[in-house]
């Protein structure tokens, strides 16, 4: 639905298939030990479908939708492993400006991009993100490096992360893991540091996306902009309930089986985003 019209059945239907999509999304998060945009993007961009919004509106509504999800719960996050003194802040604070310089970027590159060029994008990166999970080649054995990126190389990761993931609807944790890593960080340190690079990516994406969809017709009702403001709530209230729940299932499954797992999910989405875009 769209317009100034309001449909309070439609309204709580959404309202009730968000919740869901969000219980699912949290539980996912919560048993890869990743999620986020990987989960969030492709359950908006079935639900908006199903609701008939605009093919040509899906994915940028989708994108900025789950950049603000991003925000809320990667603070969550962050708080969290703060309290276990696992997030290193300087490596943030190192990073942020070449992030945002990234981020800017993509949204600029967003601005010039249609609906499915957008999924075209998408269906990609989550393609080789699948790839890795599945077997990850791009992880050394060893660290290759015994401190953390400076100068020239860091502004070209992190600007390259920044892009990709305000593109991608995604907190860049995947990629910012397999830095921290190679560099010598400690795996929970990698994990607590990177739920800071989500903020720091999502926030300024979520409102260039919003700024961006300004004045666009026909926007999904509760939009500003393209970022759907019932989504951000259904979705953020209940990964809550969920996502401990699958942190607690995968405690008690085998960890590289789960990656596998979540690779193939990837991979599978990638297939089915690509082929909603050629047949759409």
């Amino acid at each position: 639905m769209s317009g100034n019209e309001v449909d309070y059945l439609y309204v709580a239907e959404m309202i009730g298939v968000l919740m869901a999509a969000g219980l699912a999304a949290g539980f996912a998060a919560g048993l890869f030990g990743i999620g986020g945009g990987f989960v969030v993007v492709p359950a908006l961009l079935l639900v908006f479908a199903y609701f008939g919004v605009e093919p040509e509106l899906i994915a940028h509504v989708a994108i900025g939708t789950s950049l603000a999800t991003i925000i809320v719960t990667s603070a969550r996050s962050v708080h969290a492993h703060h309290t276990h003194g696992a997030v290193d802040f300087k490596i943030i604070k190192d990073w942020a400006p070449p992030l945002i310089v990234g981020v800017l970027l993509g949204l600029v590159l967003a601005r010039y991009m249609d609906g499915r060029s957008l999924k075209w994008v998408f269906s990609l990166g989550v393609f080789f993100m699948g790839l890795h999970f599945i077997a990850p080649v791009l992880q050394p054995k060893k660290p290759i490096a015994s401190d953390m990126p400076q100068g020239i190389a860091l502004w070209s990761i992190a600007t390259f992360l920044g892009g990709f993931s305000a593109l991608l609807g995604i907190g860049g944790g995947t990629i910012a893991v397999l830095v921290m890593t190679a560099c010598g960080r400690p795996i929970h340190q990698a994990v607590a540091t990177a739920a800071g690079f989500g903020i720091i990516i999502a926030l300024p994406g979520a409102i260039g996306f919003a700024i961006l969809g300004q004045g666009v017709p026909n926007l999904p009702f509760g939009s500003v902009g393209y970022v759907n403001l019932i989504a951000v709530a259904a979705i953020t209230t209940m990964s809550f309930l969920t996502a401990p729940l699958g942190a607690k299932a995968a405690h008690s499954l085998n960890a590289k089986a789960l990656k596998r797992v979540f690779g193939i999910y990837l991979v599978a989405t990638s297939a089915i985003v690509l082929y909603n875009t050629l047949t759409g």
